[in-house]
């Protein structure tokens, strides 16, 4: 059993990519105004999968659980939102309800795979990191479409995670683990259903901007918070190391 788990790992990996390759070449068929756009479509779409997927890869022992499965799906959804932004920035055209019914597919199935992560025993660091990249990626491609519908400044909500991740590289202590909050995930959770509801046709436009400006509001709140927290952290570390084990 223990040998079959790479292959297995490999086999739904290879599952998952040959499912995006389908659906996001028809995407950029019907969607993309020429072979040029379609391809770049395709491209960012792949770019959000093999980002998922690589993750999976990284892991040793090579493992994919149920509940990977499950956000192994939503990445190919949310790949093939990424298309369909794409070829609608390119192409010049709103955004279409086939984006809007696919970002809320995504954005349901991530109240699936933490259920399952418990259910299953599979709960990890690990698979928790591919659910928050997963998130984070949804974030932004609905907020590159929303910088087409609402403004520009939308992409300050999709960019914050990898602002913050990157910081961390020169500041370590935003690499520690920060303790659970509801209302972290909570302000989390608002963000693409705030972005959505923005892109849906028929949104009156100062509603839709309104439910931005409040999800960008309560990022940067949060983001905020986080850092305090850590850095509060990161003191008491340093002043009593024996209160940190």
């Amino acid at each position: 059993m223990r040998n079959r788990t790479p292959r297995r790992a490999t086999a739904d990996l290879t599952a998952i990519a040959a499912a995006y390759l389908a659906a996001s070449c028809w995407l950029a068929s019907v969607s993309a105004p020429d072979a040029v756009a379609g391809f770049l479509a395709v491209g960012a779409g792949a770019a959000v999968l093999g980002r998922t997927a690589g993750s999976v890869l990284l892991r040793r022992p090579l493992v994919c659980t149920p509940a990977d499965r499950v956000t192994l799906v939503r990445a190919v959804l949310v790949g093939c939102c990424a298309v369909l932004t794409v070829t609608g920035v390119l192409g010049r055209q709103a955004p279409g309800i086939l984006l809007i019914v696919l970002g809320a597919a995504a954005f349901a199935l991530d109240a699936v795979d933490g259920p399952v992560a418990r259910r299953t025993g599979s709960a990890s660091a690990a698979g928790a990191r591919l659910d928050t990249e997963t998130d984070a990626a949804l974030t932004l491609v609905l907020s590159c479409a929303a910088a087409v519908a609402v403004g520009p400044w939308t992409l300050l909500i999709g960019l914050l995670y990898y602002a913050f991740t990157l910081a961390g590289r020169w500041h370590p202590a935003l690499q520690q683990t920060l303790p659970s909050s509801r209302a972290r995930k909570a302000i989390g959770a608002y963000q693409p259903a705030a972005l959505l509801f923005a892109l849906t046709p028929g949104v009156p436009p100062v509603l839709g901007t309104a439910a931005v400006v409040a999800a960008l509001a309560l990022l940067l709140f949060s983001f905020g918070r986080d850092v305090a927290v850590l850095e509060r952290m990161r003191r008491a570390e340093r002043h009593h190391p024996e209160l940190v084990q």
